[in-house]
This record gives structure tokens, sequence and C-alpha cells, in this order.
């Protein structure tokens, strides 16, 4: 049994959700070594690759060879990984027919039924495809509103379950029993509500400020409330009206004044892409990484797919290690979150 995290390299490590390339073991040997070298506490796996024009292949090509990815990287670890991925359903779905998996269907869809037991149903389907395979996170089930008809990333691709944060609430917890039933992780997203955008953060700064209403916290609310959440993500998404000079994932108001403590939240929290536009162009690693953090996020993800840095995960430590060794982040600080990931590795069975 590897040991507990317990020098500060190690217990940064476990605050990193790293992405990479390579479908077989000799093709990830880059990862192999941050996975030891830097004790990563988990990695992302996508189907497509974004940042090289001459290939798609990326993680995913065959149930086989996931399996034996997965099993490989497991190996690597030195402390059990959470192994995640974007498998909502429709079309936002890293596992396709076109690589041997069965075909999914969105949550607008789901939400149009209007079934909850058509949700649970389809939901384990899912939960019980990432079991099979070794992926114990799924980043899924999205909780925003579909609060604008102009929004290109939620409502243009059918992400929402609903306009109704009651029904979207409903259908989310079903989801996540659905996971739970095959001790598969979920990670409610984004917030606090992106359904209300009229822009997408992959590509920019975008401004919630006159068109974002309380009720996209309802469904975050009901499944705290009911304990239906694993893990939340957060949306970078920009609100003058509760924090007028930082986006969500930066913010301390929302993340730790609002998702902590008004809504009494105490899992584990995950940015959104850190390398989103919305972050990346407008602060920067050295700024946005400590940021993150101080605002409250346990989790930081690197998907490196829309721009690709095979040393990324070495950034990120080394800005880590130093906003701690400068003082600017306490050691104590960094315990939190480490806490907080183990305790959702054993909630998995990851550890014991």
């Amino acid at each position: 049994m590897p040991a507990a995290p317990s020098t500060l390299r190690e217990k940064i490590g476990q605050l990193l959700n790293v992405g990479f390339r390579g479908c077989t073991p000799a093709e990830s040997a880059r990862i192999a070594r941050d996975l030891r070298d830097l004790h990563l506490g988990g990695v992302i796996l996508f189907d497509q690759e974004m940042a090289d024009a001459t290939t798609h292949r990326r993680n995913i090509e065959s149930p086989a060879q996931v399996r034996t990815l997965i099993s490989f990287l497991q190996q690597q670890a030195t402390v059990p990984l959470l192994v995640s991925i974007d498998q909502e359903g429709g079309r936002v779905n890293r596992l396709k027919p076109v690589y041997g998996f069965p075909e999914s269907i969105s949550h607008e869809e789901l939400g149009r039924l209007n079934d909850p037991a058509a949700t649970y149903r389809h939901a384990a389907a899912t939960a019980q495809t990432l079991a099979g395979l070794g992926i114990n996170l799924n980043l899924a089930p999205v909780v925003d509103l579909d609060a604008h008809p102009d929004n290109p990333i939620i409502k243009g691709k059918g992400r929402s379950f609903s306009a109704d944060p009651e029904a979207v609430a409903r259908h989310a917890a079903e989801f996540v029993r659905a996971h739970r039933a095959h001790r598969i992780l979920t990670c409610a997203k984004h917030f606090p509500g992106h359904g209300s955008a009229t822009g997408d953060t992959h590509l920019g700064l975008v401004d919630v400020t006159s068109t974002w209403s309380e009720r996209e916290l309802i469904p975050f609310q009901r499944l705290i409330a009911a304990g239906n959440c694993d893990a939340i993500m957060t949306a970078h998404v920009f609100n003058a009206k509760l924090d007028p000079a930082h986006p969500a994932t930066l913010s301390r108001a929302v993340i730790t004044g609002i998702l902590r403590e008004r809504l009494g939240f105490d899992g584990v929290i995950s940015s959104d892409d850190m390398e989103m536009k919305a972050i990346s162009s407008c602060y920067g690693l050295e700024k946005s990484v400590p940021a993150a953090i101080e605002a409250g996020l346990d989790v930081l993800c690197f998907g490196n797919n829309l721009s690709y840095d095979p040393g990324i995960a070495r950034k990120a430590s080394d800005i880590l290690v130093r906003a701690v060794e400068s003082g600017r982040i306490s050691e104590e600080r960094i315990d939190q979150s480490c806490r907080r990931v183990l305790a959702l590795k054993r909630q998995a069975g990851l550890i014991p």
C-alpha cells in the first residue's frame, strides 16, 4: 500500500488533475514519470487531440485499450489515482460508439423525457461502462440551467436538463445515485452557474453580471443539502455582483464565501480546465495557480489539450511549492485540500 502523502511536493501533487498524450503505456512515458516524481493525484482522459492538427488520436481507441492504459497509470501512481472523464452523454461524450462504446443520451434529452427513472437508467449504463474501464470520476452532471437561448456551450450543446432549477436538481440527483451504485464519483458543474452566459469560457472571459440570477444556485443547494455532491467544478465566469475583481474560479468571495460558507459544502472543489482562455489569456499560470488555491479550490485541472505543454504538471507543482516556501500560501492550506482529495479517494474505495 503506498504511503500517505507527507512531503510538500507529494501533497501538492494530489491537488493536480492533468491531461496527457498517449493511448498505450509505451506512449505515456512522460505522464508516468510525472505520476512518480510529482505524485499527481489525478489524470483526465480525452478522445480527441485538440492542439495538434495532424492527429485526432489522444487517449481513447477501444475498451480494451482504455483498460490497459488506466491499469498502467495506476501502477505508476504513488497514491491511487482519480481517473476522470467528461462523459455527460450526447455531444459531450468521450466514449463514443465509433470506439466500441454504447450510445449515450444528452441531459437535454433526459430533461425532455422528464422521467427520473429513465435518467437513473441511462446514468447507470454510463456508470457501468466507466467502472468496467477503471474510470472512477465522471465530470458530470451538468447542473447549469437552460437559462439563455443564445448560450453556445450549455444550451448550444444540449447539456442542461431544464430551465427549472428544481427539475435540474431532481435529474442530477438520479444521475449521482446511479453512479454511486457502481462506485463512480461525480462532479456537479459549473458553479455558480454557466447557463445564463452568452459566451464560451474556452474562448475568453465571459461576463454574466447582467444575466446571472440566484436561481442558478438552487441545484447546487439541493444536491449539497441531500448529500448528493461528491465534488463540484467551478465556472470561469465573471460576475461583478458576486466579485467585482475575479472570475468565479479565482474568487474567494464565490468559492469560500458562497459555496463553502453559505451553502456549507466541504467536499472537493475542482477548477474547470485552467487552460481555457478565460483564465490562461487573462491571468497566466503564475497568477492563476496560487490564486485558485487562495480562493478555496482543492483540485486544479489542466486538460493539456486546448494547448499542449508536456511540462505543465511540473510548472504547476513548482508554482505551488514556491507559493508555500515564500509564505504566500500556508502548508496547512495545502494540507486541507489534500485531506479532502484523500477523503474522496476513500469514498471511491481507492484507499483504505
